[in-house]
């Protein structure tokens, strides 16, 4: 008998894991089960049970591959010196995941926004599932320390604001970001992009000038 090549394994897995992420995207994980991933691969149960075993399973390999895939790109910006401003970076790695999964739909809208907030959801219930997203944002989060550290090195950020302070914050944008495009609808990321820029540009007011715009009753 022939032997399986690595690729058609490799494309079977995929195949499962694309199929597994639009139904939970579409019903959540609850209402989601192994018989409606069958249906949507088109595969025989021995088939993807070969893969996973279930639909825990399924979930957490969704899970490890995306936050994977957002560590890299996070990781491959940490090398650069200096590394990319935080704009440019938050919005270049989101834009390249959502790029990724962009085939991805439900009722002609991505899914893969919808299927973080699952995940999300699922992590409140889960403990398992919540142990492998804590892990998972951990590595980012030190990533991202790792980059504001190069941030303050070189002088291209205020040093007295705690790097784990700024790392929580940029996961938070994109992290919302995500969240709006499930809510209300895919937009660029460019607009993040945008946003982040903006909030970037603004400066500190002088102390006395600070007491004038932001509290009249300290004039006299």
């Amino acid at each position: 008998m022939a032997r399986v090549s690595q690729e058609h394994l490799d494309a079977r897995r995929r195949q499962i894991l694309d199929g597994a992420a639009v139904c939970f995207a579409r019903n959540g994980f609850h209402a989601t089960s192994m018989q409606d991933v069958l249906k949507e691969v088109d595969l025989s149960a021995g088939a993807v049970y070969r893969y996973f075993t279930g639909k825990e399973a399924l979930i957490a390999a969704i899970v490890e591959e995306v936050l994977g895939q957002v560590r890299a790109g996070f990781e491959e910006a940490a090398l650069s010196s200096p590394p990319p401003p935080p704009d440019v970076l938050v919005a270049t790695v989101l834009g390249r995941i959502l790029a990724t999964k962009e085939f991805l739909t439900v009722d002609g809208r991505p899914a893969f926004p919808r299927l973080v907030v699952q995940v999300w959801t699922e992590t409140l219930r889960n403990e398992e599932l919540a142990a492998v997203l804590r892990d998972g944002y951990g590595a980012v989060q030190q990533t991202w320390g790792r980059i504001v550290q190069a941030y303050q090195d070189t002088g291209m950020m205020r040093s007295d604001v705690p790097a784990d302070h700024v790392a929580r914050t940029m996961m938070a944008a994109a992290m919302g970001f995500l969240a709006q495009q499930a809510l209300f609808g895919p937009v660029s990321s460019e607009i993040l992009q945008d946003g982040l820029r903006a909030l970037m540009s603004v400066r500190d007011l002088p102390d006395a000038e600070h007491r004038v715009t932001t509290g009249g009753s300290q004039l006299g």
